[in-house]
């Protein structure tokens, strides 16, 4: 194994034990999200709370959207963020092996000596 993959296996082991080790260790804990957190804040502090702003999709819908089709919704646009996001890192490693192939790896460089 070479040095950066242990490097990398090590960080991998580090994220699963954070994001595993709170259902171990705090068992029959509740873990909310933002949301709920926030709406919980807001009435503590101002009593009843009214949105003053109605999602476009519950209009188009007149009411509530499922949570399945909120899901969806959020999958799509992760999967469109994580596509955005590999087409661009794509792009960077192909122009670097374009660059080493045709000699030009500091064409950078060598503009800034001119």
């Amino acid at each position: 194994m070479t040095k950066n993959a242990k490097i990398v296996f090590i960080l991998l082991a580090s994220a699963v034990l954070i994001a595993a080790a709170p259902l171990f260790i705090l068992r029959g804990a509740q873990f909310g999200g933002s949301d709920d957190a926030g709406s919980v804040m807001i009435e503590d502090i101002e009593g009843e709370y009214t949105p003053w702003f109605t999602p476009v999709l519950e209009t188009a819908l007149d009411g509530e959207v499922p949570g399945e089709v909120e899901s969806l919704i959020f999958c799509i646009q992760t999967g469109i963020g994580a596509g955005v996001i590999a087409f661009f890192m794509g792009r960077f490693v192909e122009r670097r092996k374009w660059q080493k192939a045709t000699g030009m790896e500091n064409a950078d460089d060598r503009k800034g000596d001119k």
